[in-house]
Formats: C-alpha cells, structure tokens, sequence
C-alpha cells in the first residue's frame, strides 16, 4: 500500500521528533523529511510530499511565505498549518495561501491523523471554531461592501429548505421538525441531505451556522 508521504516543518525539535514517530507509527502515513531550520523548500523539492505540515508559529521564518513559496512550486502538495488557535485574518490569508487544512494543537491524535489522511485525498479539514471565524468573516465582508444580496442569491435554497435550517438552528431534531412543519420524518432528513449538498457542508452544525449567517444578511438588507 502507498504512502502518505508528509513533509513536517517544526523549529521546536522535541515536536519534530515526536510527530515524525508518531506518523511513522501509522500504516499509511511515512513522515518522510523533517525541517527546522529554514532548509523546507529544498526538502519539499528533494522528497515531493503528498502533505505538508506546518507550524505557524515558527521563530526565525514566516509561515504564511514558506506556505504561499510551497504552493506555487510545488501546487500538488497540501498544506496544513498547526497552531493553538490562529485569529482569524491569519485564517484567512492562509486560506488564500491555498492551505488545506488546520489542526489546533489541543487536537486528538485521531483528529490529527484524520485530518492528514483527509488533506490527502484531496479534500479542506476546517475545525469548526475556525470555520465558525472564516464563515463571519465573509458575512461581515459582504455585508461591509454591500455584497450581501450577492451572497445569498449565491445560494439557492428553497422555501421549505430555509424553514428546515432555521429550526436546525434553534436546536431541533428531524422528528421535532417534521412535527412543526407537518412533514414526514424522511422528509426533513431529504431536505437536510439536499441543504447540505448546496452549501458544500457536512454537518447540522455548520447549517446552523448557515442559519444564523443567513439571519444576518437579510438583516443587513433592512
């Protein structure tokens, strides 16, 4: 079986050597170069990782720079900044660096595994205080410019599909639901299946936070 091939970029050596041993412990996963020193580039170009893992905190070099050089040569690889938790304008220009993922450092060792494995299937892995941060931010954004219109009409939800959201947002279940709307059970969960698919989301969680962006928006139109 292949690889996850993982370049580690860490200044502090006991992290270095920890994680490298902790991947290493992996069937999956081979950590295969460590940099802590400013060599990262000239390692990302001699072993070609799959993922990338990065520290944002790093002392003598910016993290944002080595992410945004990484991208640009070497665009296969994904990146995943770890750190406690960034603000959120270093979320964002990460984001635009083209990282694909975070991992707080306060993470499970199976969120951190997980998170790896996913990044390298080609996929974004945003813990969701981070995701909560990002998604504000562009709300905020649009409704600074007065792009909110813009935003929402983005997002092509029906009626009944924004009444499912909003009661998901005040904590409902699905049989809670289909008794308020009048509606089967397997209803709902189609509705949420099909709310989740349109906005690119994954759980009732981030509907949630949709719900509640969504109230902001239309409350910046009046």
């Amino acid at each position: 079986m292949s690889k996850i091939r993982v370049l580690l970029i860490e200044d502090n050596r006991i992290l270095r050597e920890g994680i490298s041993a902790m991947l290493n412990d992996q069937p999956d996963i081979r950590a295969v170069a460590a940099s802590g020193n400013g060599d990262a580039l000239e390692k990302a170009k001699s072993v070609k990782p799959q993922v990338v893992l990065l520290d944002l905190g790093l002392r003598s070099q910016s993290s944002l720079r080595i992410a945004e050089t990484i991208k640009k040569r070497f665009p296969q690889a994904q990146i995943v900044v770890m750190d406690l938790i960034p603000v959120q304008a270093e979320v964002i220009e990460f984001v635009k660096a083209g990282v694909s993922g975070f991992i707080l450092k306060d993470a499970t060792i199976d969120d951190f595994l997980q998170t790896i494995r996913t990044v390298a299937d080609g996929k974004k892995v945003l813990p969701p205080p981070l995701a909560e941060s990002l998604f504000s931010h562009i709300v905020e954004f649009a409704v600074q410019t007065g792009k909110a219109d813009r935003l929402m009409k983005a997002v092509k939800l029906t009626k009944r599909e924004h009444e499912v959201v909003n009661l998901i947002s005040r904590g409902m279940s699905n049989k809670e639901i289909a008794g308020e709307l009048n509606i089967a059970v397997h209803t709902v969960k189609s509705h949420v299946h099909n709310t989740l698919e349109k906005l690119a989301l994954q759980t009732r969680l981030e509907l949630a936070s949709f719900a509640l962006t969504d109230r902001m928006v239309r409350k910046s139109r009046g």
